[in-house]
């Protein structure tokens, strides 16, 4: 799924000492399967998965009630201090600030006494003055995805009737960022090559984002996303990334987190990771949707048709359910499901096989490198002699 927030997985969790026991600290709630653009490059509507036609548009009172006493019994079972869940969908703006608030309140109220943190992913064409005063009152976070300029942004997230919404955007953006600065939780933006790099990462400055999350287009092996050669010795998307970072780095102050540079670089240090298709700590998201079935990443819509399916039910099923099966434990033990190419490269506890989406062809499942192995190999190494470069120049003690 596109850049979910990550801040309550557990701390302190690195590659060789997975967290025990695992729980699920991020929901992902399918609020509405529906949306009102008609982006080309969505990885709900536009790859294999076609799932989303028979699923109720909007989430039911009934399953989110259902859903607010699993998080419940999940988080007191596990005695978790906090709790994140996301609001996503299709464009869960499309529920309505009515329907939206009571999941926001029968949530936090199954949760308690534990806090819960709650982030809305939109495309922002919906994000009025009520939804923005309604969410300053719930205080709830707000992820927006942008593309860039006016051109980068319109040449994908369109709406049926063909027209751009970047203008839409930028105005919900300007209400956001002029009269509710602290809901901003940050931008998401899919990477297209044809895109300028440093147009783009300026151009999404330019909204004051306190992070930025780039995004690699969904593909696979058996599908490669758009631009991904063949021929290894080819990288164009890390050329992109490149740009991108080197501008960002050596920019005095840095003024946004990038949270996949930041990542990179926590881990060459030896920290961990806490982003999905980055490093080799245990990730564990529970996505719930508007029928009220339990999924893994949904971004698994990009492999294969129900590729994210449990065959549980938040009415059935609690939560740890989801975490004996056999392929969630597989995802909860990373360094373990790495294939032999990625088990064997020097890159490998930073990389970590990239996200899992990506492994997948159809003659042998997962058990493959990302299909952007060159790209991310080559961003990973470039980050790597960059900071080995600066550190050098430290004194012993700093350093």
């Amino acid at each position: 799924m596109p850049g979910p927030d990550d801040d309550h997985r557990p701390a302190g969790v690195t590659a060789a000492q997975p967290a025990a026991p695992i729980a699920f600290r991020q929901f992902v709630l399918k609020l509405h399967s529906r949306c009102d653009l008609a982006c080309d490059h969505c990885y709900v509507y536009t790859m294999f998965d076609k799932r989303w036609r028979d699923l109720p548009r909007a989430m039911r009172h009934e399953v989110i009630e259902a859903t607010a006493g699993r998080i419940g019994e999940h988080v007191r079972a596990h005695r978790l201090d906090r709790v994140s869940v996301i609001l996503h969908g299709g464009e869960p703006l499309l529920a309505g600030p009515e329907h939206v608030e009571t999941a926001v309140s029968v949530i936090r109220q199954g949760a308690a006494p534990v806090p819960v943190r709650m982030t809305v992913q939109t495309n922002a064409t919906r994000l009025d003055e009520r939804y923005l005063s309604m969410f300053d009152r719930l205080d709830v976070r707000l992820s927006v995805s942008l593309d860039g300029d006016r051109a980068a942004h319109d040449r994908h997230r369109r709406g049926p009737d063909g027209q751009g919404s970047h203008a839409r955007v930028e105005a919900a953006l300007r209400r956001l960022t002029t009269g509710y600065p602290h809901l901003f939780n940050g931008l998401l933006c899919t990477v297209d090559l044809r895109n300028d790099p440093v147009t783009t990462y300026l151009s999404l400055l330019e909204h004051r984002p306190p992070t930025i999350d780039f995004l690699l287009p969904h593909g696979t092996w058996t599908t490669p996303p758009p631009g991904r050669p063949a021929d290894p010795r080819l990288v164009p998307y890390a050329r992109w990334l490149i740009q991108v970072f080197d501008r960002w780095y050596h920019t005095p102050g840095r003024p946004v987190r990038i949270r996949l540079f930041d990542e990179i670089i926590q881990l060459l240090l030896g920290g961990a990771s806490r982003l999905a298709g980055v490093g080799l700590s245990p990730m564990a998201v529970a996505v719930v949707q508007t029928d009220g079935e339990i999924e893994m990443d949904d971004t698994l819509a990009a492999a294969h048709p129900g590729a994210a399916r449990t065959g549980l039910h938040v009415r059935r099923d609690p939560f740890d359910a989801v975490l004996q099966l056999p392929v969630v434990r597989a995802q909860l033990n990373p360094a373990a499901a790495l294939c032999a190419t990625c088990s064997a490269c020097d890159l490998r506890q930073v990389c970590g096989g990239g996200l899992r989406t990506h492994r997948w062809q159809a003659d042998n499942g997962f058990d493959n490198p990302s299909v952007y192995c060159p790209d991310l190999y080559a961003v990973i190494n470039h980050i790597r002699r960059t900071v080995r470069r600066d550190l050098a120049t430290l004194p012993g003690a700093a350093r």
